[in-house]
């Protein structure tokens, strides 16, 4: 496999403001550039783009996975194993309220990996993982 290119992501907030003190006080996610409509982030390496949009009422989707019920649509990304752990620390000692709290599905097992859900203030929802072993990322 070549080396992971950075993506771009660009999801929309209804409060820019509410949505950029999130980003960047309560995730630590650095600034870049920015406008009266957007904000650019360093998201673990990759660019991440909020984008004020104004608000709909859609009711969120849910597909069962391991017994609880994962968001969809969500973003997030895969984490190294430590940084997860780190991260996932940190947003609980913030008193995140998480959709799904900080768990290992398959534990012991091929594919064993660490798991939170949470929205940001827009509703969007963002899921971080990490694998025990990276290289299982794609395992079945």
């Amino acid at each position: 496999m070549s080396k992971i290119a950075p993506f771009h992501l660009a999801i929309p907030v209804s409060n820019l403001e509410e949505c950029r003190n999130f980003y960047t006080n309560i995730l630590n996610f650095e600034e870049g550039r920015s406008s009266n409509h957007w904000v650019d982030y360093n998201f673990f390496g990759h660019q991440l783009v909020i984008h004020y949009k104004p608000k709909t009422e859609e009711d969120m989707h849910t597909n069962s996975v391991d017994g609880k019920d994962v968001p969809v649509p969500h973003f997030g990304v895969v984490l190294p194993w430590e940084t997860f752990q780190e991260f996932a620390s940190s947003l609980k000692s913030k008193g995140i309220n998480f959709i799904i709290e900080p768990y290992i599905r398959f534990k012991g097992q091929v594919g064993e990996q660490a798991t939170m859900f949470f929205k940001d203030p827009s509703g969007n929802a963002l899921e971080f993982k990490a694998f025990k072993d990276i290289g299982q990322l794609f395992a079945n």
